[in-house]
């Protein structure tokens, strides 16, 4: 689906992505995403670490 995409799609999106965000809230997005990002893999790795099971 997304493999017939080309540079000027990606420039078209990314346009459009400053156009209704606007080049102000752009970095406190990015920012947001990455907090988000993170939390996301701290949460993935200690269920993981509850999931192992453990050698008695």
């Amino acid at each position: 689906m997304l493999g017939n995409l080309t540079g000027w799609h990606l420039l078209i999106v990314f346009g459009v992505v400053i156009l209704l965000f606007g080049a102000t809230k752009l970095p406190a997005l990015a920012r947001s995403v990455g907090q988000s990002m993170r939390i996301l893999r701290t949460e993935v790795a200690t269920a993981e670490k509850d999931d192992e099971p453990t050698a008695t």
